[in-house]
């Protein structure tokens, strides 16, 4: 996991946290992980290959969500707040995210395009293939263990933030689509859920850009959809102090649910 950036300047190196408000203790983390593979194994044997491509996107959108607990998902909130309270500024603030989500759906067209082509190009035909559930089945079950602290994996990103001094030089609506553009090509800047990787190998195995971009855009989604806490009547600190309150539980709950989609899909691929 990694900490939340204050410095106004473009940060290029994001520092993996090593303490958390809470701590699971092994023996809970265990636990989690233990009940996470049988309950992923049990429903594994009531799937069919028609419920994979569905799993897999409620996991992409599960993963944007969790994404929120990573340096740009705090930055986000915290720096595309409106200006002032009350419904004014409220409707001030409509175009500023109007423009974050545009931005978010353009970095899902470019990385999704780039994915998808990848895909074609291998000749994958889907993700429902024998290869492609053992793929994905070991991503799940090596992120799993990793996200809950019993496993090393390697954990390739680009652990930069967004750049905080775009803030001064342009409005905030401008600000707001460049962030949804940087944030929705999702490996410009670092993000701490692995649930990215399975996405990731989901888009290329489908080996159809159409269907690529609609994985990665439902990742997005999940990614730009919590912005719209700032339409509620909580102050800054408050928002920051929640995520801050709970981002230990966001890895585990990131764990649990690769751990689970992993076995699900090693089951579906065995049988």
């Amino acid at each position: 996991m990694g900490e939340v950036g204050i410095d106004p300047d473009y940060v290029t190196g994001v520092p993996d946290c090593v303490s958390f408000p809470e701590q699971f203790s092994r023996t809970r983390r265990l636990a989690i992980l233990a009940g996470s593979m049988a309950a992923g194994a049990g429903a594994g044997f009531a799937m069919n290959a028609g419920m994979v491509a569905p799993l897999l996107v409620a996991a992409a959108f599960a993963g944007g969500v969790l994404s929120t607990w990573s340096p740009c998902g705090y930055s986000s909130i915290s720096l595309l707040r409106p200006t002032g309270k009350g419904p004014r500024a409220m409707l001030d603030w409509l175009p500023t995210f109007a423009a974050h989500g545009l931005g978010y759906a353009a970095g899902a067209v470019i990385l999704g395009t780039l994915l998808g082509a990848i895909g074609v190009l291998a000749g994958f035909s889907g993700v429902a293939t024998g290869f492609g559930l053992a793929l994905l089945a070991l991503i799940g079950l090596a992120y799993g263990a990793h996200q809950l602290d019993f496993l090393r994996v390697p954990y390739p990103q680009r652990r930069a933030q967004v750049p905080h001094d775009a803030r001064q030089r342009f409005p905030k609506w401008v600000v707001g689509g460049l962030y949804g553009l940087s944030l929705g090509l999702d490996y410009l800047t670092y993000v701490q859920t692995p649930l990215l990787y399975m996405t990731t190998a989901a888009a290329v195995l489908t080996g159809n850009i159409v269907h690529a971009i609609a994985i990665i855009a439902v990742f997005n989604l999940g990614r730009y959809l919590p912005v719209a806490v700032n339409l509620a009547p909580v102050s800054d600190y408050q928002i920051q102090s929640w995520l801050g309150r709970h981002q230990e539980r966001a890895a585990i709950a990131d764990g649990a649910i690769l751990t689970a989609i992993g076995a699900a899909l090693a089951v579906l691929a065995l049988a």
